[in-house]
């Protein structure tokens, strides 16, 4: 029996088609394992959001191959997708699959042959149902590809257009899931606002929430969201309901206009505090995460104060930071007044430390409030307790390892932050 490892750089719908591949794999008679001395095939999963990621992909299967030069290597996802030609001609990587070819690896593993389409010549979203999921909550991905037209980002070239799953198909994912015990689903894709524009009859996000209620889940979230896709009726809606996690990640980019409008992103740093400020509101102690790019082309001192200095006063929970990276065959790439790398990493710093003390606030706000959780698995690590994740998307932790827990939703009353971690109790 033929043994592989797979590894996953990236986003959460790149974890989810790792799954999906494990799967097919395993159906096929292969058996996974842990070490590389083990396999006999090596699948990176990659990503290429920035160019650390693609250099990162390089290094993962490089390495392996020195590990085992024996092994079969097979490099997928959008770096693969991307950069396929000059790929297939490295010694290390015997493999490159597209993202739309991965879902084909067994026939591809038989003849040992790469394959990337055109991904723009992909019509209909590649409905993938996964059966054995050993997670406690569980991804499921509505959509792929993307409409827009960022002038920094590759990933609508990796994926191509954007493609909605069907109402029937999320339906009988999401039955699956709850008939093995999962309790959460998180909604996840490439661009999940688009979610429904491609259908013969145009639908929106909300429409499906509304199936989604309907199921035996007990909770979802979702993933990222444009602030122009979150409406009033969305967010009416998703306040009313008992199974939605208050948990929010708004795609920000920056708080700045004028690097909003170099980015092609069309709305306005104010429209975002505004959105905040409603959904603050609106909802008990909600999660409000953001990614934020810092050292954009033409972004002045000036310009990365304004970002700073709203971002201080916004009611965001958390903040991703990254310093802009060049990608070849975009917009920013050929915009004048590019930033030095060390201004980059400076603004980056700046920033970090900033939504560092927020979400410490947002922890410190938690406590001594009770909160519906759920409860992982395996116990964590370093402390030996009991971990969950409350609704809105907090980790804490729970002295206790008493297994009939695992896997179920409890009611908590938060006591403390310890260590950057947040303790409570279970309310019997």
């Amino acid at each position: 029996m033929k043994r592989f490892i797979i590894k996953t750089h990236g986003c959460k719908a790149n974890q989810l088609e790792s799954a999906v591949i494990k799967e097919k794999l395993q159906h096929a008679g292969l058996e996974q394992c842990n070490k590389i001395e083990d396999a006999d095939i090596f699948i990176l999963n990659s990503c290429s959001v920035t160019e650390n990621a693609d250099n990162e992909a390089l290094r993962t299967i490089r390495n392996a191959k020195a590990k085992k030069d024996n092994i079969l290597t097979v490099l997928t996802g959008c770096s693969a997708q991307l950069n396929a030609g000059q790929l297939m001609n490295l010694p290390y990587i015997d493999i490159v699959l597209g993202n739309d070819d991965k879902f084909n690896i067994v026939d591809i593993l038989k003849t040992k042959q790469s394959s990337v389409n055109d991904i723009f010549s992909v019509e209909l979203f590649n409905n993938q149902l996964i059966h054995n999921y050993s997670n406690t909550r569980g991804y499921l991905k509505i959509q792929d590809g993307c409409n827009n037209r960022c002038s920094y980002c590759t990933i609508w070239k990796a994926r191509g257009k954007s493609r909605s799953n069907s109402v029937n198909n999320i339906l009988e994912q999401i039955k699956i899931y709850t008939d093995i015990g999962i309790q959460e689903i998180v909604l996840t894709g490439i661009h999940i606002g688009q979610w429904g524009e491609d259908f013969q009859t145009p639908q929106k996000i909300f429409n499906l929430l509304e199936k989604i209620e309907n199921t035996g889940i007990k909770r979802y979230r979702l993933g990222s969201l444009n602030t122009l896709e979150i409406d009033d009726k969305l967010l009416d809606f998703l306040a009313q309901s008992d199974k939605f996690c208050p948990h929010f990640h708004l795609s920000l980019q920056s708080l700045n206009d004028k690097t909003l409008r170099a980015m092609n992103r069309y709305y306005t740093a104010q429209s975002c505090m505004e959105l905040m400020d409603k959904i603050e509101e609106m909802f008990y102690l909600p999660f409000l995460g953001s990614d934020i790019i810092v050292g954009f082309p033409g972004e002045t001192d000036e310009d990365f104060n304004i970002t700073l200095e709203n971002a201080k006063k916004s009611k965001l929970s958390n903040i991703h930071v990254f310093p802009y990276s060049i990608r070849n065959n975009t917009e920013a790439a050929v915009m004048s007044h590019q930033i030095p790398e060390l201004i980059k990493h400076q603004r980056a710093d700046i920033l970090h430390k900033t939504a560092a003390q927020k979400f410490i606030n947002f922890q410190n706000k938690n406590i001594g409030t009770t909160a519906q959780v759920l409860i992982e698995k395996r116990p964590d690590k370093k402390t030996g307790m009991l971990k969950a994740v409350t609704k809105n998307y907090l980790n804490v932790y729970i002295d206790t390892n008493d297994k009939n827990l695992h896997n179920t939703i409890q009611n908590v009353k938060i006591l403390n932050r310890k260590d950057e971690k947040l303790f409570c109790n279970i309310i019997k």
